[in-house]
């Protein structure tokens, strides 16, 4: 499938922050109760190339430097188990398909032929969940590297009675920014700035290796601790945020014009991903040890062109996505309103709402890693991992039959249970300890 239709197909990226292919919210159901659209069978076909956009999540490459700090150098190990894991769920998608092509269609059909509608809606809510986190966590990016741009910027309102400085005040002008975004009803602009991510994270990946490399950062192999047991959940977490595009698998799959390559197309993927996440973090965590911030990029000396470019080239992506992110909780609630309030008005309000309440969130937690880990543990390892192991079994009937098949099956979704479990609760104390400073 190409990237980027027109904008009447409100293209929207599942996953992701900063790099991933954009898709129409009919990809994953949202809108429509799982109903698929008359044309389904006329879409493009899926390249290679859309392939690995999709997979490649951009906010992950950026925070993964700081997930390997957390975890030390052996989490490494967890990188590779994490990917492997997110990989064989991904085959287990395009094997519920086969066992049942002519009703799975989208991800939350996966969830509907395994177990009714109360599959569907955990399905759906995990994928809503994640499509509001996301943007939250663009906010927070874009703020820290506005202010890593431009510190001591303040805002005094009232002769001074109420001032607004540092990240808060970054967060708010970027968020002023993407609210005419918002109100966009084309949105094939912002898809086609989005959809070069891939370029984006290029430029990113670049300028860092510049920077270490020429702009007297360095490169210390002495740096970094060989393992630290109290940081593995917060690196496991924000390793799995990486692999989170699993709900835009079935689309994919149903559009490609060689089904039977799709097992190859996603080896090529996941190892192409993989290895540039583990030399991302192994670069970055050469560079500054245990210093590294949960952006790289705030890592950087601001005065150096290397460092300006790779935090442009930050700040202008989420803005670019913001609006295509949020696009599905949109659709979605504009399509439970009465067609008299169904209307463009109704959509920038909601939209406008939307923004405001990340907005909220993103002033009082203004936590990157934090939160994005907390995307990871609980919403990344059960949507693109838990939840297909889970939905196989059921469709496949494999619970039935004892072997290495359900053994496997058991034991991934053991570990995604831990990770989510002990993920999840070891970024709520981050985010709670940070509240309390």
């Amino acid at each position: 499938m190409e990237v980027l239709k027109s904008a009447a197909d409100h293209e929207v990226s599942m996953t992701l922050p900063l790099m991933c292919d954009d898709q129409k919210q009919e990809q994953y159901g949202y809108g429509s109760g799982g109903k698929h659209d008359s044309n389904y069978s006329h879409r493009p076909k899926t390249s290679n190339t859309s392939f690995v956009k999709t997979v490649f999540n951009g906010a992950g490459l950026l925070s993964i430097p700081y997930a390997l700090s957390s975890g030390g150098w052996l989490s490494l190990i967890l990188l590779l188990v994490i990917a492997l894991a997110a990989f064989y769920s991904g085959l287990l998608i395009k094997r519920c398909m086969d066992l049942d092509s002519s009703n799975i269609k989208t991800y939350p059909d996966i969830g509907h032929c395994a177990f009714g509608r109360k599959g569907r809606t955990l399905v759906s809510i995990f994928m809503y969940i994640e499509q509001y986190l996301v943007p939250t966590g663009f906010l927070i990016l874009g703020g820290d590297n506005l202010n890593n741009l431009f510190p001591g910027i303040k805002l005094e309102i009232m002769s001074g009675l109420i001032t607004i400085s540092g990240v808060q005040l970054s967060i708010l002008i970027v968020a002023l920014v993407i609210l005419p975004t918002v109100w966009f009803d084309n949105l094939s602009i912002l898809s086609y700035v989005s959809a070069s991510g891939v370029i984006a994270s290029g430029i990113i990946f670049g300028s860092i290796m510049w920077a270490g490399a020429f702009d007297g950062i360095g490169f210390h192999i002495e740096e970094g601790v060989v393992l630290n047991w109290k940081g593995i959940p917060t690196a496991v977490s924000l390793y799995a945020f990486c692999y989170s595009a699993h709900p835009v698998f079935p689309t994919l799959y149903t559009s490609m014009k060689n089904k039977n390559q799709f097992s190859n197309v996603l080896v090529l993927c996941f190892i192409i991903c993989t290895s540039t996440y583990a030399l991302m973090a192994v670069v970055g965590y050469l560079m500054f040890g245990s210093k590294v911030q949960s952006q790289i990029t705030l890592n950087l000396p601001t005065m150096k062109l290397s460092s300006k470019v790779a935090t442009y080239t930050t700040l202008i992506t989420p803005i670019a996505k913001y609006a295509i992110n949020i696009r599905p909780i949109v659709d979605e609630v504009q399509s439970s309103l009465p067609n008299n309030l169904n209307t463009k008005f109704s959509g920038m309000i909601i939209g406008t709402i939307i923004l405001i309440s990340n907005v909220m969130i993103a002033l009082t937690i203004p936590f990157f890693a934090s939160l994005m880990a907390l995307v990871g543990a609980f919403v990344s390892v059960t949507g693109s991992i838990t939840l297909p192991c889970l939905c196989y079994l059921k469709i496949s009937g494999t619970y039935k039959r004892f072997g290495w098949e359900l053994a496997i099956l058991v034991t991934i979704m053991v570990m995604g249970f831990v990770v989510a479990i002990s993920g999840s609760y070891t970024s709520l104390l981050e985010i709670i300890g940070n509240l309390q400073l």
